[in-house]
C-alpha cells in the first residue's frame, strides 16, 4: 500500500503545506540543491515546533520553541544547508540542536549528524522528537557547543545555529581539510552575515553571504 493512502486527512494537509513551502519559500527563491529540497518536503517541521505554533509550522518565519530559542525559518535551514554541500557519505556537526529539525533535515542528506545543544530541557525534547520519528543517524548531546564534538572530529560539515561574535576556534580545528562551516556572525544586537568557512590545505578563508538575525551562541568563549 502506497504511503499516501495510509496517511490521515491531517497528514496529507501537512504534506500539502510542505510542498507549498518548498515551492514558493525555498526553490521560489533560488534554493536549486534536489537533495536539499526532497528534505524540506520530507521532514515535518510541525512536529518540532509547539503545540499552539502547529497552525503557522510551515510559515515563512522563525517560531518560539521555548528558553529564548527559535527554529529557523525555513528559506534559511534550506539555504543554510545548501551552503553546506552536503554529501551522502558526510560527518555533520551541528552547534545549537534546538527542536531537531535542522538536524532532521540533514539526516536525509548526510550520514551522520552530530548535534550539540546547550540548554538541557531543549536537548532532552529534541533526542525524544527525532526518536519517535525514527531519525536513527542524528547523535545529540548536552554540552557546550561553542566546544564543538571533539571525540568525534574531524566533520565535513559544520552548521551552527545560533550568532557568534567570531568563529569559535575549537570549530575551526574540527572542521576537516576540504570541508566547509557555515555560521552567523556578529553582535546580538545588530544584524548578522551567514558566513561560508573553508577549509583547504590548512588555510581558512571565509565569505559573508547573507545578513541574518539568529539569537546569540552562548557557552565558553
Amino acid at each position: 500500500m502506497a504511503e499516501e493512502s495510509l496517511a490521515g486527512p491531517e497528514e496529507k494537509e501537512f504534506r500539502a503545506m510542505r510542498e507549498s513551502m518548498v515551492a514558493t519559500q525555498i526553490e521560489g527563491r533560488g534554493v536549486a540543491d534536489p537533495r536539499v529540497l526532497e528534505a524540506m518536503r520530507k521532514v515535518p517541521r510541525h512536529k518540532f515546533v509547539l503545540p499552539d505554533s502547529v497552525d503557522a509550522a510551515y510559515d515563512d518565519y522563525p517560531l518560539p520553541i521555548g528558553h529564548g530559542q527559535t527554529i529557523s525559518q525555513p528559506y534559511i535551514v534550506a539555504y543554510m544547508c545548501e551552503l553546506a554541500q552536503l554529501q551522502g557519505t558526510h560527518k555533520v556537526l551541528e552547534v545549537g540542536t534546538g527542536s531537531g529539525y535542522h538536524a532532521s533535515v540533514m539526516a536525509q542528506i548526510a550520514a551522520e549528524i552530530y548535534t550539540v545543544e546547550i540548554i538541557p530541557e531543549l536537548a532532552a525534547q529534541a533526542a525524544s522528537t527525532i526518536a519517535k520519528l525514527g531519525y536513527d543517524n542524528i547523535h545529540v548531546r548536552h554540552a557546550d557547543g561553542y566546544q564543538g564534538w571533539k571525540e568525534e572530529a574531524p566533520f565535513d560539515a559544520i552548521i551552527v545555529t545560533a550568532a557568534a561574535d567570531q568563529i569559535p576556534p575549537p570549530l575551526i580545528e574540527q572542521l576537516r581539510d576540504g570541508g566547509r562551516m557555515i555560521i552567523p556572525v556578529g553582535l546580538p544586537a545588530f544584524i548578522q552575515q551567514i558566513v561560508v568557512v573553508e577549509k583547504r590545505d590548512g588555510r581558512i578563508s571565509s565569505r559573508e553571504v547573507l545578513p541574518v538575525r539568529f539569537v546569540p551562541l552562548t557557552g565558553n568563549h
